[in-house]
């Protein structure tokens, strides 16, 4: 693999050059540190097969142009994108292979899945999602609670997302709860309550460590290697 790293400088950037090492044959970052490139105009020509990018939402369409202008796939794995930003994605994809998914952790991606098919089974269940961070996330909803409830959504087609819980109001049939805690140094804790009158199935991952997701996005860049155009989520990683 021969990969350009965005967001190098990052602590996510930091993780993901360790575990790819000379395979990583450029790198990017905002704030220029360590002789990193700040733009992808101050890269030399460069033979890439692989982008990596773990910078900020709003340096997305950069992130692409680069790739297409090189004939590179992509992985996305920042947060926090735009409608916008969303719709740029998935253009993309229709000409370079795009990995694109609110957190790249394995885990992550078997809890999708299992609140998916648990949910399945109590149709008329109250369901909630939280999430915890640490007190220097940005975005609230995580992309990743963002994640869980589309998952939902496909068993529960007519759901809305209800964010946050204030003043009065009783819950409604069809929404799903998501409800975002900010503090200290959690590394992220992502629940799914799905409840009716008798009883209560709460499905948890805790993150333990941020290197999952450098794993998670080394894994995906992997597997993107060699396919043909299109967009990718790590149902297709689970998938094989």
């Amino acid at each position: 693999m021969r990969a350009v790293l965005c967001g190098a400088n990052g602590a996510m950037g930091k993780l993901i050059d360790a575990r790819l090492g000379d395979q990583v044959v450029g790198r990017v970052s905002i704030d220029g540190e360590n002789g990193v490139c700040t733009h992808f105009s101050q890269l030399p020509p460069l033979d890439v097969d692989m982008v990596i990018d773990f910078s900020h939402h709003t340096a997305v369409n950069d992130v692409l142009e680069y790739a297409k202008s090189r004939g590179a796939a992509v992985v996305i794995g920042t947060t926090g994108h735009t409608d916008v930003e969303k719709a740029l994605i998935r253009t993309a994809a229709q000409d370079i292979p795009v990995f694109f998914s609110g957190n790249m952790s394995l885990g992550i991606a078997v809890l999708c899945r299992l609140a998916k098919e648990a949910a399945a089974f109590f149709p008329d269940a109250d369901i909630e999602i939280l999430e915890i961070h640490h007190n220097r996330k940005v975005d609230a909803p995580s992309g990743t609670a963002k994640m869980l409830f589309h998952a939902l959504q496909e068993v529960r087609p007519q759901a809305a997302a209800h964010c946050g819980r204030v003043g009065e109001g009783r819950r409604k049939k069809n929404e799903i709860g998501i409800q975002s805690l900010r503090m200290g140094n959690v590394v992220g804790v992502h629940e799914v309550h799905i409840a009716t009158g008798s009883q209560t199935l709460t499905l948890r991952h805790e993150a333990g460590d941020r290197g999952m997701l450098a794993d998670g996005a080394v894994d995906a860049a992997k597997f993107l290697l060699g396919k043909p155009k299109g967009l990718y989520d790590m149902s297709h990683l689970l998938e094989g």
